[in-house]
């Protein structure tokens, strides 16, 4: 048994994580500011990490505003390197997205860049888990291209994943020896992002209808291509295929 410190431990990847970790019968610990527990500050980090085996960061800043994401992930990922080597941590890991080096045009993925190099360049053991766009924030991407009743949404192709099987992938992450390199997780399906929302709308009856336009932004910010959000040679590839989780999405709404 090993007791694993999870930060982000209450949102969409670290409540399923804690699950799959507890039900494995390892101890776990959540840490939020709730619980007096801030990484961004660094209150209450050397308690929380008292004992522990295994950290894992799968936080994510509550603004994305360019200054804002960036001094999140500085203070946050310095706080946490600098507990974990006080408390001999033996795996330091942390979630990132497929696709950082490659879109550093945008605020978000220059604070991810920064910390992975926070975390690469410490002496702690770690692992970084590069995962594609998740299934469950399809519908953020069309609330953010939206424009009237139509969603403007490049063909560029994507491999998106399910939160649940990036959750799976940390976990088993968590039990094996750190790799102290990158590795990346993804969906099993190649599909252009134009399609993948045009289904998830066609799904919940949405109205709304794709334009296809291979210069639209993504997230308003970024012109993507083919290369851009899809993984590298031997990703972790999940279980959960697009089109049997949004049959669920349904059925859960």
């Amino acid at each position: 048994m090993m007791k694993t410190v999870i930060f982000g431990g209450s949102g969409l990847i670290g409540s399923k994580l804690i699950k799959i970790l507890n039900g494995q019968g390892h101890e776990t610990v959540s840490a939020s500011p709730s619980q007096g527990i801030n990484a961004v500050t660094g209150e209450g980090l050397d308690n929380a990490l008292i004992g522990a085996d295994v950290v894992i960061d799968v936080m994510n800043s509550p603004s994305f505003e360019d200054i804002a994401v960036l001094s999140f992930f500085e203070s946050s990922t310095n706080n946490l390197i600098a507990a974990a080597t006080k408390a001999n941590i033996k795996h330091y890991i942390a979630l990132s997205v497929v696709g950082t080096e490659r879109l550093q045009a945008g605020g978000y993925f220059k604070a991810k860049l920064l910390q992975e190099n926070l975390i690469k360049a410490s002496k702690l053991p770690y692992t970084i888990l590069r995962a594609t766009q998740f299934y469950e924030f399809m519908m953020g991407i069309a609330q953010a291209s939206t424009d009237g009743e139509t969603v403007r949404l490049s063909s560029a192709t994507l491999q998106p994943v399910a939160a649940a099987d990036v959750s799976k992938a940390l976990a088993d992450i968590a039990i094996e020896n750190p790799k102290n390199d990158i590795v990346e997780v993804a969906g099993p399906e190649k599909i252009g992002l134009d399609k993948l929302i045009q289904k998830v709308l066609d799904t919940h009856s949405d109205k709304r209808k794709v334009i296809t336009d291979d210069n639209a932004p993504y997230f308003g910010m970024l012109v993507i291509d083919d290369a851009s959000l899809t993984p590298g040679l031997n990703p972790r590839i999940g279980q959960i295929r697009y089109a049997d989780w949004l049959q669920q999405s349904v059925s859960l709404a």
